[in-house]
């Protein structure tokens, strides 16, 4: 992993203080309102709530949102077997006029930083893999095959765990039902 830039001076709170409705209109901002159509989206579920322990937000010096992150629980299920919980970092949301200033890596931080040291769960995401190999640890390498329910480049879908190569090779992603 490459050292990280030093992240913009941001305010980082526990998503769950933040109104929910400015949170949305920071996603449609940064991704558009079809987000909700994206893959991503069918992977964790329409009834999952995100995991508030590992969700922050990001607050910019004129004291408004500035960006989020978010994590969920999900599942790889594999042909036959139990699933396996995983958690899916993102999105990682920052508004287009706050973009590399520093907030997106500051809330990836916090979060993987909020990770149980005793227990850390394999992490997953659909994402750059330049940027978030280079300086987060997350890699295309154990993915290969995972299946989603929408498109995917394979390429994008990452993880990120102690130790990936025990991770099953094939499997369904899908929320998580315990």
């Amino acid at each position: 992993m490459t050292a990280l830039p030093n992240p913009a001076a941001a305010t980082l709170v526990p998503l769950d203080d933040v109104d929910p409705a400015l949170v949305e209109d920071l996603l449609d901002r940064a991704f558009e309102p079809e987000r909700r159509q994206r893959t991503a989206y069918k992977i964790r579920g329409e009834h999952s709530d995100a995991l508030g322990a590992l969700s922050f937000a990001a607050i910019g010096p004129d004291d408004r949102l500035a960006g989020t992150i978010q994590c969920w629980p999900v599942a790889l299920t594999p042909p036959g077997a139990r699933a396996v919980p995983l958690i899916m970092v993102g999105p990682v949301a920052v508004l287009p006029e706050h973009q590399g200033a520093g907030y997106g890596q500051a809330l990836m931080l916090a979060s993987l930083g909020a990770l149980s040291p005793e227990a850390p769960l394999p992490l997953m995401m659909i994402g750059d893999p330049e940027y978030y190999g280079r300086f987060f640890g997350f890699s295309a390498e154990y993915t290969g095959g995972w299946t989603v329910p929408g498109p995917c480049d394979p390429a994008r879908l990452l993880c990120r765990a102690l130790r990936a190569e025990l991770l099953p090779r094939e499997g369904m992603l899908g929320p998580w039902r315990s």
